[in-house]
């Protein structure tokens, strides 16, 4: 029979233990992080807040590349921020444009056909409306983040490792072709097992971030590793699994960090 004593600890250990669990990477600071952290890599800034307006063609084959993740005209995501948009505002700059983007998302065209020559100045417009920054924030969630915080866990991910997985999505978009998320998953696999399956979680992050790079220096516009190597390892070799400040990165050949 436990003593009094014990089962206070008891207690105190299973709300600290549920506390843990409950700060992911959709909790509002570890959001905030990892926000930062794809827009040093994706735009040079912590200021991901200015990305709602970016826009430009890449030249990477799928077309347009905009917003705070870089959602493009070629791959679809594009087109469902545009919708979400018009859902709630129907007069707004880009809504003559949804023919166009889902002709372009249906054949996974890199042309800028019916796009040329207002689009660009027409998402920078349309970057100034709450409700076209809100369908950007809502996209990201429902696609991108909380997928890759769905499947960190069912493999018994930390924080780092729901982050891991979400900047892949973000690049590689999901599926499981071979150059998808999916598609990456499946390679580590072949040389790794997830914490879930009895593995270390070092062991299989760095399984997949080396399928991750492989992909990367195949792909035209991806070339540059060091979002991987000089980010994502550090922080793994650091042991920093709950992806906690000060953070310290170089991406691009830039310095970045978060708290000092």
């Amino acid at each position: 029979m436990l003593s009094p004593k014990s089962g206070v600890f008891l207690l105190i250990g299973f709300c600290l233990a549920s506390q843990a669990f409950a700060v992911d990477l959709l909790s509002p600071a570890k959001r905030e992080i990892a926000m930062q952290l794809v827009s040093s890599a994706e735009n040079s800034s912590l200021d991901w807040r200015k990305q709602y307006a970016y826009i430009e063609d890449i030249d990477d084959d799928r077309g347009y590349t905009a917003g705070l993740i870089g959602f493009t005209s070629a791959n679809g995501d594009m087109l469902d921020v545009v919708e979400r948009y018009t859902s709630r505002r129907a007069a707004n700059p880009l809504a003559r444009y949804l023919p166009a983007l889902k002709t372009l998302a249906e054949e996974e065209s890199s042309a800028h056909t019916e796009l040329d020559p207002d689009f660009v100045r027409a998402w920078k417009s349309a970057a100034n409306d709450p409700a076209f920054r809100a369908a950007q924030d809502d996209i990201l969630t429902e696609q991108y983040l909380e997928p890759a915080v769905k499947q960190a866990k069912e493999d018994g991910l930390s924080t780092l490792g729901q982050f891991i997985y979400y900047d892949a999505l973000v690049m590689h978009g999901p599926g499981y072709q071979r150059e998808a998320f999916g598609g990456i998953r499946a390679a580590a696999k072949k040389v790794a097992e997830t914490p879930v399956q009895g593995g270390s979680e070092q062991a299989w992050l760095n399984a997949f971030l080396d399928a991750r790079v492989t992909i990367m220096r195949e792909e035209k516009a991806h070339e540059d590793t060091s979002r991987v190597e000089l980010e994502q390892r550090r922080f793994l070799r650091e042991g920093n699994y709950s992806l906690s400040p000060p953070l310290r990165w170089r991406t691009n050949d830039e310095d970045f960090a978060i708290g000092h």
